[in-house]
């Protein structure tokens, strides 16, 4: 299942029917609704799938976005934050958010689960990264002391989390939509690959929570040598949800439009990706509407629907 995610869009539109009706002219009959999608935009967004006009795959957490916030911010409120106000508020737009799929019949709600409060260690990376500097001694060094330095940190954090996704698998369970754990783009989010298997065999008998694949975040962390592309799609195929797909220019600047930026070798990877589970274009707004037209063109010629 092709799906495309509201994020590319949702910031230019006043009224969610036109929103949509630029979405399904690019060639998509089905759709994210992605976080930062304005309150004021739901009305038309419910019109359009009420008439038949549009299909939704999922939902991405939080939405619709929070009242409060003035901008789109996925991470405003995280589950693993010390501050008990800003972790029941998560929870509560959660909960919301799981409402609302309900009520577009969506396949799965997509969760980011918080952070470990450490030096930010990734962008400093990817900066010796883009400067040619990979395995330099500076690099390895770095690279060491961030890894030592999130293992230790990280037991408190996972455990929020965990606790977290227990509540919130209840809520799924009860409007009938799974949970997705989404694989993050920065080692200092919650969580590493190591944390998202534990999460996945703690819930491993829970069929309302699993795993949420970013392809363009996967790849930023195998850039930078903390994993293998391939052999994480093979550790957590078994627990596969869906995807973000996007395109990465290297080294780090992901949710580029698929095909054109070549930093994923989709060739590869594809056939790895478990059949008939939502492949959603999570795109950035600055690219363009012809682009993305063109690759999808090229994407049906090379893999399908999925």
């Amino acid at each position: 299942m092709l799906s495309f995610s509201t994020c590319w869009n949702s910031q230019r539109h006043t009224e969610g029917e036109h929103m949509v009706h630029e979405i399904k002219a690019m060639g998509f009959d089905t759709i994210e609704i992605s976080h930062g999608l304005k309150v004021s935009l739901l009305p038309g967004l419910q019109k359009a799938f009420r008439e038949g006009q549009i299909k939704v795959s999922g939902l991405h957490n939080f939405c619709p976005s929070p009242v409060e916030l003035m901008i789109d911010a996925p991470d405003a409120y995280e589950f693993t934050s010390h501050r008990p106000h800003d972790r029941d508020r998560a929870m509560a737009l959660t909960l919301k958010t799981l409402e609302f799929a309900a009520q577009f019949e969506a396949k799965y709600v997509v969760l980011h689960l918080g952070s470990v409060p450490i030096k930010k260690y990734t962008d400093r990376l990817e900066a010796l990264l883009a400067a040619g500097r990979l395995n330099t001694r500076e690099y390895v060094r770095l690279k060491l002391e961030f890894v030592q330095a999130r293992e230790k940190a990280g037991p408190l954090y996972v455990e929020r989390a965990r606790e977290a996704v227990a509540r919130i698998a209840v809520k799924a369970q009860e409007v009938g939509v799974p949970v997705g754990l989404e694989s993050r783009s920065h080692f200092e989010q919650v969580p590493t690959e190591d944390e998202m298997l534990g999460l996945l065999d703690h819930f491993r008998d829970n069929p309302w929570v699993g795993y949420w694949h970013d392809f363009g975040h996967v790849q930023r962390k195998a850039n930078l040598g903390l994993l293998d592309h391939a052999e994480w799609i093979r550790a957590v195929a078994p627990h596969w949800i869906g995807c973000h797909l996007h395109d990465v220019e290297w080294p780090h600047r992901d949710h580029r439009v698929p095909l054109t930026a070549g930093g994923v070798d989709f060739d590869a990877l594809m056939p790895l990706v478990p059949k008939g589970r939502p492949v959603v274009w999570e795109i950035s707004n600055r690219r363009r509407k012809q682009t993305i037209i063109d690759a999808l063109a090229q994407w049906r010629a090379r893999f399908g629907e999925w």
